[in-house]
């Protein structure tokens, strides 16, 4: 009796630890932060990536530099490298989804990310919030059904009040085959603490863009900032370790650290660093 109990035991220790592998976070990079330096030299750069130990790639909207699909894959395969989250501009979801579906199936992605939602200048409406609904809807229906989750990544202006809340919030309630990529940096600019956003909706965000600010600046709900106020994890005005801590309740599947400053090759590496002894 006493050695049954002790293996039923065992078993679920087992069983939990298993639980804890499977959903460990896994810290990846943004490509946009090295969009400079991909067009002169697209080898070198993802063997720069490489030397930083990072695997798990999300793209920028940028394609594959002028390289056939298979001297790019070739390439991520040469570096050890994966792109885990396929990005998809919103017009693209709109007209062609099977294209979407298909670049992701190409690589093997998990994710398609939307980084944008077109609308007239600072002015963003619930006409352009509606209009996403329909299109994220719709192209997430059929990535699901390929196992492919779609992700919309808000930059800032969509916290436009509406109904007493915001208009993230009827995103958020209405997406019903799509999920969400927080940016921390375009929920704290507009003044928003993601901490909250985290726990206010815990089983909206799938993926994350770890990025921060200089100390001192101000931000908008414009979508709209001076790139060169990142700076390395850690070292600016959001906190980075809260941030992480509950994204890590949460199980959110992959940290993406992302920096559009032109010190990018200089911070990465640091903010990766810094990360990693989070961990």
């Amino acid at each position: 009796m006493r050695t049954s109990r002790l293996v039923l035991a065992l078993s679920f220790v087992v069983f939990y630890l298993a639980e804890g592998m499977v959903y460990s976070q896994e810290i990846g990079l943004q490509l946009y932060s090295l969009r400079n330096e991909f067009p002169n030299n697209v080898p070198g750069t993802f063997a720069k990536i490489k030397s930083w130990g990072i695997t798990n790639l999300e793209d920028g909207n940028d394609g594959t530099y002028g390289y056939s699909q298979a001297e790019y894959n070739a390439m991520l395969a040469e570096n050890g490298l994966k792109i885990v989250s396929v990005s998809a501009p919103f017009e693209e979801l709109q007209n062609s989804p099977e294209t979407v579906l298909a670049r992701a199936k190409n690589y093997g992605a998990k994710y398609v990310v939307c980084f944008w939602i077109p609308h007239n200048g600072n002015d963003f409406t619930i006409t352009d919030t509606n209009l996403a609904l329909e299109v994220f809807n719709t192209a997430g229906k059929l990535l699901k059904d390929n196992g492919i989750t779609l992700t919309y990544h808000p930059h800032g202006y969509e916290f436009r009040p509406y109904k007493g809340a915001f208009l993230i919030d009827h995103l958020i309630k209405n997406s019903d085959h799509f999920d969400f990529e927080m940016d921390v940096y375009w929920f704290a600019h507009p003044g928003e603490d993601p901490v909250e956003w985290l726990r206010k909706y815990p089983d909206e965000f799938k993926l994350m863009h770890l990025k921060d600010c200089k100390k001192g600046t101000k931000g908008n709900g414009n979508g709209s900032s001076d790139v060169e106020t990142n700076v390395v994890l850690g070292r600016g005005q959001i906190d980075i370790d809260a941030v992480v801590a509950e994204a890590k309740k949460l199980r959110i599947d992959y940290f993406f650290v992302e920096d559009e400053s032109s010190k990018a090759l200089i911070q990465v590496p640091k903010s990766i660093e810094y990360v990693k002894g989070l961990e």
